[in-house]
């Protein structure tokens, strides 16, 4: 899906390289404001990787990385933060010590808000959501879906203009992930935010996005809707082998 540069953030024929390894090659992705983006792939794909990339905690070897036009291929990921570019880690990262409402605080001065603006913002952040009950609990106390909102809400602080999830449905029950969902429409459709969602569970990420890149060592093998990933025989190989007969 092409889309304006001017108001996407995109990878454009990016590489990346560690020694004599190609992690990614030749790889070109397009995140649009106001839509779900899917990115699947076998385990050592390279997902994780591009989302690294994308979010300025890699450097492509090669390539671009482009922020409504501008190249930041070079930007650290604290100023890509500030720039509108935020993301969760698969592993939630929460500052444990802290309650819920300090964690999204914290993310607020980070930014460079004062303190009453940043709990402001983190309370407006919570009732959005409808986990505002969650303020005062512990981070560390906290069940594992409550942890991967509490990640969500982290990096929509400050309404940033792009959101890369990466893994955010991992170890959730079938009607978690669909609440799941229901939430990464609503920041799409409500925020206007472009999200990029990466994800194993490709029912998931098929039932939320409106485009979908679909990685294999390191290359982008196949891309579009659902219709069309859904048919496509490089995809079935990538997932089962080429060997694999048909059903």
């Amino acid at each position: 899906m092409g889309g304006d540069n001017r108001c996407s953030l995109a990878a454009s024929g990016v590489t990346v390289a560690f020694g004599g390894f190609k992690a990614l090659t030749d790889v070109t992705l397009t995140v649009t404001p106001g839509a779900v983006h899917g990115l699947i792939g076998p385990n050592g794909a390279g997902k994780t990787t591009l989302v690294n990339v994308l979010t300025g905690f890699q450097a492509p070897s090669t390539g671009h990385i482009l922020l409504k036009g501008r190249d930041v291929s070079t930007h650290p990921a604290h100023l890509l933060r500030r720039e509108g570019v935020a993301r969760t880690f698969q592993a939630g990262r929460l500052f444990t010590g802290l309650d819920v409402l300090d964690n999204l605080t914290v993310t607020g001065v980070g930014l460079g808000h004062s303190r009453h603006a940043s709990e402001v913002e983190a309370m407006r952040v919570l009732d959005w959501m409808g986990v505002a009950d969650l303020a005062e609990k512990p981070a560390a106390g906290l069940p594992y879906t409550d942890e991967r909102r509490v990640g969500i809400a982290r990096a929509l602080m400050f309404a940033p203009s792009f959101l890369l999830l990466d893994e955010p449905a991992a170890g959730m029950s079938e009607a978690e992930a669909d609440d799941l969902a229901a939430l990464i429409a609503r920041v799409a459709d409500e925020l206007g935010i472009g999200v990029l969602l990466i994800e194993h569970n490709v029912g998931l990420v098929l039932s939320v996005s409106a485009h979908v890149y679909v990685l294999d060592a390191g290359q982008v093998i196949e891309e579009g809707d659902r219709a069309a990933i859904t048919v496509s025989q490089r995809v079935r190989d990538a997932y089962f082998g080429a060997d694999q007969e048909a059903a």
